[in-house]
């Protein structure tokens, strides 16, 4: 089976990469597939013949999507409508990255999968935009709502802390926004799982839609670090600030805990708890 990645080169492409190792994979980056331009698109579709579509692009710098609207909203929204389109004339399916951000944050239990959305920043309403264009353009998709992702390849959370203890005594980290820190590598295997299945069964329609898959339990981002830092043996002192003592250009939900409880009761492999996940990551990294 043929599958074509793009953000082949991001932090969750790389690691779709290494995973998909069973298959055909044309891995493209922005200048091998530019999902912006419909022609190219669909010139793309005629040459790589995919069988299946993992859509891992995204314009993620979360602030930077404040300013730069009219460039978040070509790769976030007009990209997936593009490759929805192609995939449903091919009658292949599309797996398509989405985020926590398309909720407004309000809620204070687990978000399942047709909570009432509403983002507040320029990124989550690019990103749901893209749902909205998917779901309008083909039934052989499956949205995966993902948040918090941190990985071996760029640059992410973890690191950024991590780099920073190094010249610190003391860091500053916001202590009221929640949610489920989420490895890359976990979410690619996830995704290998569901490309599996398909190829296993391709007539069963059952299984498409939208899902929330994240790691499992949740926290802080005030409690991941003090977690990550014990692991990493760093005594540097981890101060909690509000959400309003770290202003940000855009907003970020205080709540977007994702319940992975609809894609478990599909028959899908849990993805194990953060703790475990970021153990690991950190036992990689640090050697």
């Amino acid at each position: 089976m043929k599958i074509l990645i793009t953000g082949a080169n991001g932090m969750l492409g790389s690691d779709l990469q290494e995973v998909l190792v069973d298959y055909d994979v044309i891995a493209t980056g922005s200048k091998d597939l530019d999902i912006t331009d419909y022609d190219v698109v669909m010139n793309k579709f005629n040459e790589f013949e995919p069988d299946f579509v993992i859509n891992s692009a995204a314009y993620t710098a979360v602030d930077d999507c404040e300013n730069h609207f009219d460039n978040a909203y070509a790769v976030n929204a007009i990209g997936p409508k593009n490759l929805a389109i192609a995939c449903n004339e091919r009658d292949i399916p599309l797996v398509h990255i989405s985020t926590d951000y398309v909720f407004n944050g309000e809620k204070r239990t687990p978000l399942v999968e047709d909570d009432e959305i509403g983002p507040k920043s320029a990124y989550g309403k690019t990103k749901l935009a893209g749902e909205e264009f998917i779901c309008e353009n083909m039934e052989k998709y499956f949205i995966l709502r993902t948040a918090w992702l941190y990985g071996y390849y760029g640059n992410n959370f973890v690191k950024t802390m991590l780099s920073l203890a190094e010249n610190h005594d003391e860091v500053s980290v916001v202590y009221d926004q929640i949610g489920s820190p989420t490895f890359t590598r976990d979410l690619s295997l996830a995704i290998c799982e569901l490309v599996k299945y398909y190829e296993l069964n391709k007539e069963d329609s059952s299984k498409y839609g939208i899902y929330h898959l994240t790691n499992s339990a949740e926290c802080s981002w005030y409690e991941f670090t003090k977690y990550f830092y014990k692991l990493a043996n760093l005594d540097t002192k981890v101060n909690p600030v509000t959400t309003e003592e770290f202003p940000r250009p855009a907003p970020r939900p205080h709540y977007s805990v994702l319940s992975n409880e609809k894609w478990i009761n599909a028959g899908f492999k849990p993805m194990r708890d953060y703790k475990e996940a970021v153990k690991d990551y950190l036992d990689i990294i640090l050697k």
